[in-house]
């Protein structure tokens, strides 16, 4: 197992900056994190990231990227090894009121992102996305800001089809057969600690690992703790 890479998967808006720092304190290969380009599905999303990966690896998930990753062992899961799930879900867009008022809340983004730029949307949106404690960091703030500027309203919106369009993995967790790791911030407000303790109870064997004083962006907040919880559990396999 020590030579199977990691394959890092990206959430929202996200790019190689979110791993930067735990690939730092890693002593597991990290595979380049894909690009999903203008995909508007997470199944496309799926498919990105397996064209250009090895035959065998360890999904690793953040966020969006942790729906990706359940997507990837739904459709190729013999070429998994492990699978970690970072600050995300496994449910689909709820119906009714509450379903409507999520599309809401994601448009309302989209178009302050059209109408202020990005990085303006962005400065919005972290403010739920971090320790509370962390709002007045700087260098950890002009980096997620930074990286959401990269994307543009156009990527912004295919991402958000997507997430509003993604599937309920729920009756697939029962049968995840490959080792799992939940990872979660403690104050993570955006997936909170709950949903992570619920996908344990449903997913075989996993694992939960719980990153102190970290939210939602917990592989930017704590690299090192990240990193080191990724360790080892990959070297428990």
């Amino acid at each position: 197992m020590t030579s199977v890479p990691l394959l890092p998967l990206p959430g929202l808006l996200c790019d190689d900056a979110v791993w930067t720092e735990v690939r730092e304190h890693l002593v597991a290969p990290m595979l380049p994190t894909p690009d999903y380009g203008m995909a508007d599905s997470i199944g496309a999303m799926a498919d990105i990231a397996l064209q250009d990966a090895p035959e065998r690896f360890i999904a690793v998930g953040h966020s969006m990227g942790g729906r990706v990753a359940l997507e990837i062992q739904r459709r190729a899961p013999q070429r998994l090894a492990g699978l970690a799930l970072l600050d995300t879900g496994f449910r689909g867009r709820a119906a009714g009121e509450a379903g409507q008022r999520e599309r809401d809340n994601r448009h309302a983004l989209l178009a302050k992102a059209r109408q202020d730029g990005m990085r303006a949307m962005g400065n919005t949106w972290l403010q739920g996305m971090v320790h509370p404690e962390r709002l007045n960091d700087e260098a950890l703030i002009e980096a997620i800001l930074a990286m959401i500027a990269r994307k543009d309203p156009e990527t912004f919106a295919a991402q958000i089809d997507a997430l509003l369009t993604r599937p309920d993995a729920t009756a697939q967790l029962a049968d995840i057969a490959c080792p799992t790791l939940l990872l979660c911030g403690r104050q993570d407000g955006w997936s909170p600690l709950e949903r992570h303790e619920e996908m344990a109870g449903l997913i075989p064997g996993s694992r939960l690992e719980v990153i102190e004083e970290a939210g939602h962006m917990s592989p930017m907040e704590r690299p090192a703790d990240v990193a080191r919880a990724l360790d080892h559990w990959r070297n428990s396999l």
